[in-house]
């Protein structure tokens, strides 16, 4: 199986049954997400070769205004994909198997996890996993150690305060908090 082929059986939101030869390809590609990352948060890099490193990571090229501060931790990496001018914050956890997709103008705060696979629920199937991708659209602001579940879809302008549990989809121009996260303010759209 090729990489292309298992990100789309991923990007289908199919179920990864423990064992098999996508799980297994995964396992692998993983191994390279620690190598990368340990490259990435074990020594200083100039800010021009933090997007450099973080393309490598991901296998696409990652824009010049894409700002780091690690450390990062992904165990994954091959399913993000990175808009203009996106800001991630140091201590971020990303598990990108089910697919990341940040727009442009994004600040995500310290310590944030985006988690894109789900345990099967029954018992005797528990290793097998369930992608679902995580999607932050454009000028979002995600605050420190928020935790997005899969499946989650952050609309444009949204803001999601410190500490937040988001379990469903944010609308465009809101703010949430709270655990879960629900809406506590509307936001003005911008301007065209």
């Amino acid at each position: 199986m090729e990489l292309s082929e298992l990100l789309a059986q991923l990007n289908r939101r199919e179920p990864l049954i423990g064992g098999s030869e996508a799980f297994l390809l995964i396992s692998a590609f993983s191994q390279e997400a620690l190598k990368i990352t340990a490259e990435l948060n074990n020594s200083y890099h100039e800010p021009a070769e933090i997007p450099v490193i973080f393309s490598k990571l991901t296998g696409k090229q990652v824009d010049a205004s894409f700002r780091l501060f690690p450390p990062f931790h992904t165990d994954f990496g091959k399913n993000i994909t990175l808009g203009k001018n996106v800001f991630i914050n140091s201590g971020c956890h990303f598990q990108d198997q089910g697919g990341i997709i940040i727009g442009d103008d994004v600040l995500i705060g310290h310590n944030v996890v985006l988690a894109t696979l789900n345990h099967d629920f029954a018992p005797d199937q528990r290793g097998n996993l369930h992608p679902a991708p995580v999607i932050i659209k454009d000028r979002v602001w995600i605050g420190s150690s928020v935790t997005v579940l899969p499946g989650v879809t952050i609309g444009e302008n949204a803001i999601v305060a410190a500490g937040a549990t988001v379990t469903k989809d944010v609308p465009a121009n809101t703010v949430v908090a709270g655990v879960p996260a629900k809406v506590i303010k509307q936001l003005k759209p911008e301007m065209e």
